[in-house]
C-alpha cells in the first residue's frame, strides 16, 4: 500500500490501535477489529477500507482530510462512508463538502450523522458506542465503545436447558445485558472531559491527549485552551483503572526524547507501566 501518511501500531486485548496524533498537525486513528476510525486530520491510504468514522470536533487537524477521504472512496468505487460528528457541525460540514464537490467536480457522497452527549450508537450486535462531552475551545465529544453480552440471570442458574428454552419461548426474559468498556477516545480535552465521564477511567484501552509536559507551562492556561498536562495524569494516578493508556497529541515544541524522559521520570509506578507514549 502507499505510505502517504505516517501511523504507529500497537496491539492490546484483541484490539489493534493504529494512528498518529500531534498537536496542531493532524490526528487520525483506526481500530480495524471494530471497523471504525476516529478523526480525519489525515487519511493513510491503508485506512481506506474503514467506512465508519467518529469525529470529535471540527478543528482542522482533526477533520481537514474528510473531503479527501470521501473523494478517494468514490474514486475507488467503494460505498459512501458514514461519518458521525457533533450535531452542531453537520450543516456546515455538509456545505463544506458541497463546495469541495464544485471545486473538485466529483461527488462527495457520504452519510453525515450528528451526535450529542448522552447518545448511544449501535455499532454491531456486540458493541455500542456512548457519546460523552469533552471540554475544548469549541464544542467537542468523545466516544466510548462498550462490549455487551447477554448472560443468564442468576435465578435461572442450575435449571436444565430445556426448561430455560421453554421459559424463553413463553416470553420470559431469562438473560440480562452486561457491558464492558473496552475503548475510550477523548480527542482534545482538558481534564474535566475525563472527570465528568468516569467510565473513561474504567475502559480497557484509553486513547487520550497529553499535549504539554514541561513544568513551566501553566496548567490553568492549558486547561483554558482545552488540553492536558503531564501533571494532570499524576494527580489522577489512582483514578486510572485502564489496562492501557495511549497518550498522544504532544506539542511540536517537544522532542520525542524529552517526552520520554520527563514522562518516565515523573509518572508514578503502577501508572507508568500502563502508559504508551504515541511518539
Amino acid at each position: 500500500m502507499l505510505d502517504n501518511a505516517p501511523f504507529l501500531t500497537h496491539n492490546h486485548a484483541g484490539l489493534t490501535i493504529e494512528g498518529y496524533s500531534r498537536a496542531a498537525v493532524q490526528s487520525y486513528w483506526r481500530i480495524p477489529e471494530l471497523k471504525i476510525g476516529f478523526d480525519l486530520g489525515a487519511q493513510p491510504w491503508d485506512f481506506m477500507g474503514t467506512a465508519s468514522w467518529f469525529i470529535t470536533h471540527t478543528h482542522l487537524d482533526h477533520i481537514a482530510c474528510l473531503p479527501v477521504y470521501v473523494a478517494r472512496r468514490r474514486m475507488m468505487k467503494m460505498a459512501p462512508p458514514t461519518i458521525y460528528l457533533p450535531e452542531y457541525a453537520v450543516d456546515d460540514v455538509r456545505r463544506l463538502l458541497l463546495v469541495m464537490q464544485r471545486l473538485d467536480r466529483g461527488r462527495q457522497n457520504c452519510e453525515l450523522i450528528g451526535v450529542k452527549p448522552g447518545q448511544e450508537i449501535e455499532l454491531s450486535r456486540d458493541h455500542v458506542i456512548s457519546v460523552f462531552e469533552t471540554t475544548h475551545t469549541i464544542p467537542s465529544v468523545g466516544y466510548l465503545v462498550w462490549e455487551r453480552r447477554n448472560k443468564l440471570k442468576e435465578e435461572y442458574h442450575g435449571l436444565p436447558g430445556e426448561q430455560i428454552r421453554d421459559l424463553r419461548l413463553s416470553g420470559v426474559a431469562v438473560t440480562r445485558e452486561t457491558r464492558t468498556a473496552i475503548l475510550a477516545y477523548t480527542g482534545d480535552t482538558s481534564p474535566a472531559g475525563l472527570d465528568n465521564y468516569p467510565p473513561v477511567y474504567e475502559a480497557k484501552v484509553l486513547i487520550t491527549e497529553m499535549s504539554f509536559i514541561r513544568a513551566k507551562h501553566r496548567r490553568e492556561k492549558i486547561h483554558k485552551f482545552g488540553h492536558m498536562h503531564l501533571d494532570d495524569f499524576i494527580e489522577r494516578a489512582d483514578r486510572f483503572k485502564n489496562e492501557l493508556i495511549v497518550c498522544a497529541h504532544f506539542s511540536t515544541r517537544y522532542h520525542d526524547n524529552e517526552v520520554r524522559r520527563l514522562v518516565e521520570a515523573k509518572l508514578p509506578a503502577g501508572l507508568r507501566e500502563r502508559v504508551k507514549l504515541w511518539i
